[in-house]
């Protein structure tokens, strides 16, 4: 989140998709590091930049509909576990040109409204984005509080 409190909206590379940014755990690594890791690869945000507020009690799961599953070499992606992470950003700003792949994980991004997103992300994952906005909420509205002094 900004200090607006407006939610960082990123629109997935040559797609008309919309989400948050996210991405996987290596095996050597925790759940934090790599929230920054993806956090530095998809939008160039360092964890120098960014205040975490907290994160979901549990882990929070879908599946992904038949036609939409993506066949990566031998291995069928079919949904996500995540814990949810809410960070405000302190400095700097967005860089969708950061990582080192050739080709960027999203090529837009906006600030938009707390709850927009529930209701503009691919419907397979609405429900886990209600659930995960539910959650942290509160700590959205104590750092919007804490922001207007």
């Amino acid at each position: 989140m900004n200090h607006n409190g407006k939610l960082l909206w990123c629109r997935r590379f040559g797609q008309d998709a919309w989400q948050f940014p996210q991405g996987g755990i290596e095996v050597d690594e925790s759940p934090e590091q790599a929230l920054y890791r993806e956090l530095l690869e998809e939008t160039g945000i360092k964890a120098s930049q960014t205040e975490l507020l907290g994160h979901s009690r549990n882990w929070l799961s879908y599946r992904i509909p038949k036609q939409y599953t993506r066949k990566r070499q031998n291995e069928v992606c079919i949904g996500q576990m995540q814990r949810w992470y809410l960070l405000k950003l302190i400095d700097g700003g967005v860089n969708l040109n950061a990582g080192e792949s050739s080709q960027p994980e999203f090529d837009q991004w906006c600030w938009v409204d707390y709850w927009y997103p529930v209701d503009h992300v691919i419907p397979f994952k609405r429900a886990v984005y209600l659930k995960a906005l539910t959650e942290l909420e509160p700590l959205w509205s104590r750092s919007l509080a804490a922001e207007a002094g």
